[in-house]
């Protein structure tokens, strides 16, 4: 079973049930059969800058982050759970909901595409160079 917390840092109308169960079958068609589990949080521009400060540093308005455990917890050891820690993404609501108007698109069909593009980054599959 795959477990998805997730978080918003304000009440941004996301639809909770559908990130958790489109994140989950994602996973799942990625080959992710083992326990595991991924947080995911959305959360607005001014925390996005802050986390692009820490960990980026290129001063841009991102519309989703991606960390895997080792990335942003040094020398945390997990406890034997037996999970496979996934890691945590990072959805900047605003950038979503401006870049769904330009797309024509639903607004949580947006967030649930980042979060996926995010999920793909935890697994090593980054962009083309």
């Amino acid at each position: 079973m795959i477990k998805v917390t997730v978080s918003k840092q304000s009440n941004y109308p996301v639809k909770t049930p559908v990130i958790k169960k489109r994140l989950s079958d994602f996973f799942l068609s990625q080959g992710i059969v083992s326990d595991a589990e991924v947080s995911v949080a959305i959360v607005g521009e001014t925390k996005m800058i802050e986390i692009d400060k820490k960990y980026l540093k290129d001063k841009k308005l991102h519309n989703v982050f991606s960390f895997t455990p080792t990335e942003t917890k040094e020398n945390f050891v997990y406890p034997p759970d037996g999970l496979l820690h996934l890691g945590e993404i990072v959805v900047c609501y605003p950038v979503a909901v401006s870049e769904a108007k330009i797309e024509n698109v639903l607004i949580d069909d947006k967030v649930c595409e980042l979060v996926e593009h995010g999920a793909l980054h935890l697994l090593g599959i980054h962009h083309a160079e």
